[in-house]
């Protein structure tokens, strides 16, 4: 069964430890990066204890939780991953017969319980729920589809938020910049490391997220159009993997994002550059999905029974100065 872990701050100290029902136990390692804890559960230099009854554990209420992935690290995304999210971003899914590759900065790393600042010259922030994977192992050559073992590449799993400023990102084709401002990438709250029998549970998993009490996204893992063995197999075609580097597999339908309709379209396909983006953005102003200071956005990734479970964020949303 996945062990579940947290990187949290107690009394001004920074450390890991393993969830026990409501409590953490603290693993006393201090603040080394997610990479070095897998790395040191691996080759078990880093061990939990195994009579957990006798150990002192910490209230989970009394600590303050951090980011489980940390800088630096490689941010490799998926768009449009989810049929219904490729429809409502205007793209066509029996066209696209492609992967679609896109990077984050890891300047965008955040706590999953904590704010989320809109920059002042954004005006349509968006939410985008999301599988994380975090790798633990590195990948220096082309993996083959049919012969190689997910298992041995993916270490763990955790909830992210791909928060989007759609004004920046579209009129601009600033993917990188419109996804990477200051707590752009809420991660956590949990690291869970998988155990073996646990990876036939991933395309169980249920992503849900909530804007002020509003369901607004809902999915299963098996609804990605490339799920992550197809991914990484020709992730590794082009690009070299590190051991804590990460993997977001795409958001599901129900982003503030709402692509304009076909008569829409080819009407703003007359219009000069500035001016289409204009009105596009005009039109994506009275959608009343984008998110606004004072928003709680609530996300959780589960499966239904409750075996593997990434936890919740609990993230407000808050006007940049």
């Amino acid at each position: 069964m996945a062990k579940n872990f947290v990187r949290f701050q107690y009394k001004n100290q920074v450390d890991w430890g393993l969830i026990v029902n409501e409590e953490v136990l603290p693993l006393h390692i201090g603040d080394i990066t997610a990479k070095n804890l897998l790395v040191g559960l691996q080759k078990k230099r880093i061990k939990t204890p195994t009579n957990i009854q006798s150990q002192k554990r910490i209230s989970k209420n009394k600590i303050t939780i951090l980011s489980p992935i940390t800088a630096p690290c490689q941010i490799i995304c998926q768009g449009a991953n989810y049929t219904k999210h490729s429809l409502e971003a205007g793209l066509n899914p029996k066209s696209k017969t492609y992967n679609l590759f896109f990077t984050k900065s890891d300047v965008s790393i955040t706590t999953a319980i904590g704010d989320v600042i809109r920059p002042k010259h954004v005006e349509l922030l968006d939410y985008e729920i999301e599988l994380g994977i975090v790798f633990g192992k590195e990948i220096n050559s082309t993996l083959h589809l049919d012969s190689y073992k997910p298992e041995e590449y993916i270490a763990a799993l955790f909830i992210a938020n791909d928060i989007s400023a759609r004004d920046i990102q579209l009129p601009q084709l600033q993917w990188y910049k419109g996804k990477s401002y200051r707590t752009f990438f809420p991660a956590g709250p949990i690291l869970s490391v998988l155990e073996p029998n646990d990876f036939e549970k991933i395309p169980l998993l249920e992503l849900n997220l909530s804007v002020n009490g509003q369901l607004r996204q809902s999915a299963k893992a098996n609804q990605m159009v490339y799920l992550p063995k197809e991914t990484i197999a020709e992730l590794s075609e082009f690009a070299k993997i590190q051991v804590g580097d990460i993997l977001l597999t795409g958001t599901p339908s129900g982003c503030a994002l709402k692509a304009p309709g076909k008569l829409k379209q080819i009407f703003a396909s007359f219009l000069p550059e500035h001016k289409k983006w204009k009105v596009f953005i005009e039109g994506q102003k009275k959608r009343n999905e984008y998110l606004q200071p004072g928003d709680e956005i609530k996300a959780n990734i589960r499966t239904s029974d409750g075996k593997l479970d990434l936890g919740e964020q609990i993230l407000q949303v808050k006007q940049g100065s």
